[in-house]
């Protein structure tokens, strides 16, 4: 028989962790004359619907063992699986043992993700390590030439139209999800490979790593109109653009997806409990943050920063979205606005302007959880920790003669904590808990702060002030100053009081510097360059 040609299906094993849809997949099975086979749980909730079930325990001629650690790794099981059609020692060997072949596999496995996300402890994880299931799929998808492996209940549907149309699966179908089960099992091993690597805190890094996701989107292009571009969730369920409900707007471009990421992490830095936080985002730099009593207070701050740069950006705020701030967005083009919640007056404030992006994600990301991020190089990839500490964990050092005021210090800290958002090098001024310039990703520290002072003096012409929003400023930078003219940037900008890693062969020239014009410095020890 040619690959080409289809295989009718007389037997099938049912085995599933998620029961969706699996009673009434069964039962079109049994319609179709199908003989089912299966296991524990799925075969008690199969018999309890009325469906004809053979257990497991029939075909090997021997019983569950070991907790149910051990019921499909046997012959009987793995040669129906294995066992080739046409080839006839395949075929003598299972008529010499008794092995009846097995058609169509239905198997989806052990939640070991959700088991981490819950909590639970390391030998409860352990046992949700699932054996039996991804030896049977890669068994079946092995053998797609003979049989059928579905692994995910969203293709029910479709394979029952195809056995209902033909009395059996189409080659082609089976490759497709003969291709979909490894891409499974590769994802599973990638999720249990990476807790222990988490367990065991590897400090050199795991000998192998993978990265695994699910598809959740498929996009019209990438950065650009020439770039393939898909959207995957990597199972964490890290609140934000991947667990989002998207109540209005357009459909998200890879751009769109990127940018709001950036600025929802940027404003999950600030406790809702303590203050109202916004953060609009351009090409994955902030162009302005805001801190204030009320969510529109601090809209207005961060919008006042770079009222020009705002328009068509992404606007992330860390509580819910209440009508004055809906009010008050909506006034200015915005592409995408993502928000814990939104109230119903504010809904539907924003349902008036119908390609807007509403994302409600039910929660903000833990700025302090570990994690990793990835790049990829030629011929490879970065892997790092997520840089997940900020200003507020480290042993602050006043290094000047002068210390910063109260409200000093606390602007610092607002600005320390958006310069760790900000593509290096990164320069944030800050005033009255909110940005009043900011320099992102110039080649020299000293052009991000002359940016960032000139932006402000067009900010504030647009207010109708004299000179520049940075006058009376605080500055925070990403990383150390390497001369003194950096810091002569910024004290031309007006600023007063500075904040950053410290570190340079050149540190008592710049302190020198900040104690002849005034100004409070503080040395944190931690650099965050984003590149």
């Amino acid at each position: 028989m040619a690959l080409s040609e289809t295989r009718g299906i007389r037997r099938a094993l049912l085995s599933v962790s998620d029961k969706t849809g699996i009673i009434d997949f069964a039962r079109a099975l049994s319609g179709h004359g199908i003989e089912i086979v299966s296991t524990g749980g799925t075969r008690k909730a199969l018999t309890d619907a009325g469906i004809a079930v053979i257990d497991i325990s029939e075909v090997t001629g021997f019983p569950e063992i070991m907790d149910g650690r051990v019921k499909t790794l046997h012959p009987s099981v793995h040669g129906a699986l294995l066992g080739v059609r046409d080839n006839p020692a395949h075929t003598s060997a299972m008529r010499i043992h008794g092995i009846s072949p097995i058609d169509l596999v239905v198997v989806n496995l052990y939640p070991f993700a959700r088991t981490v996300r819950a909590g639970a402890d390391y030998d409860t994880i352990i046992e949700n390590i699932d054996i039996g299931g991804p030896a049977m799929i890669r068994a079946a998808a092995k053998n797609h030439a003979d049989v059928t492996v579905v692994v995910d209940p969203a293709d029910y549907d479709a394979v029952l139209e195809e056995i209902g149309s033909h009395g059996e699966v189409s080659y082609e179908a089976r490759q497709q999800l003969a291709a979909k089960a490894y891409g499974r099992t590769s994802a599973y091993d990638s999720a249990i490979s990476a807790w222990f690597a988490r367990t065991l805190d590897c400090e050199d890094g795991p000998k192998w790593r993978s990265v695994a996701g699910v598809l959740r989107q498929t996009m019209r292009y990438g950065e650009n109109p020439h770039q393939w571009a898909a959207f995957y969730a990597d199972g964490s369920e890290r609140a934000g653009v991947a667990t989002a409900e998207q109540v209005q707007g357009k459909v998200l471009s890879y751009n769109n997806i990127n940018d709001t990421d950036a600025a929802f992490e940027l404003v999950a830095e600030f406790d809702p409990n303590a203050t109202a936080a916004v953060a609009i985002i351009k090409h994955a730099n902030p162009s302005g943050v805001g801190l204030g009593a009320t969510l529109a207070t601090a809209y207005q701050g961060a919008l006042a920063c770079d009222p020009v740069s705002a328009f068509g950006g992404i606007v992330a705020l860390n509580r819910t979205i209440d009508a004055e701030v809906a009010a008050e967005i909506v006034k200015l083009f915005t592409e995408v606005v993502i928000a814990p919640d939104a109230t119903a007056d504010a809904r539907a404030i924003f349902e008036g302007k119908k390609n807007l992006r509403l994302l409600l994600t039910g929660g903000l990301p833990d700025p302090k959880a570990d994690g990793v991020s990835v790049r990829t190089v030629a011929g490879g990839m970065l892997v790092q920790s997520r840089d997940n500490r900020s200003a507020e964990d480290c042993a602050l050092k006043v290094v000047t003669r002068r210390a910063p005021t109260e409200t000093e210090m606390a602007d610092l800290m607002v600005a320390a904590k958006v310069a760790k958002h900000v593509k290096s090098n990164a320069i944030v001024y800050a005033r009255n808990g909110a940005t009043v310039g900011i320099g992102a990703g110039q080649m020299s520290r000293v052009d991000s702060a002359r940016i960032a002072h000139s932006k402000s003096r067009d900010a504030a012409k647009a207010a109708g002030i004299e000179g520049a929003l940075t006058q009376g400023s605080v500055v925070a930078s990403d990383a150390f100053f390497p001369f003194a003219d950096g810091l002569e940037a910024l004290i031309e900008a007006g600023a007063t009081a500075v904040i950053q890693p410290g570190g340079s062969i050149r540190d008592e020239e710049v302190i020198a510097a900040a104690d002849a014009a005034g100004l409070a410095m503080v040395f944190t020890g931690m650099r965050h360059f984003r590149h």
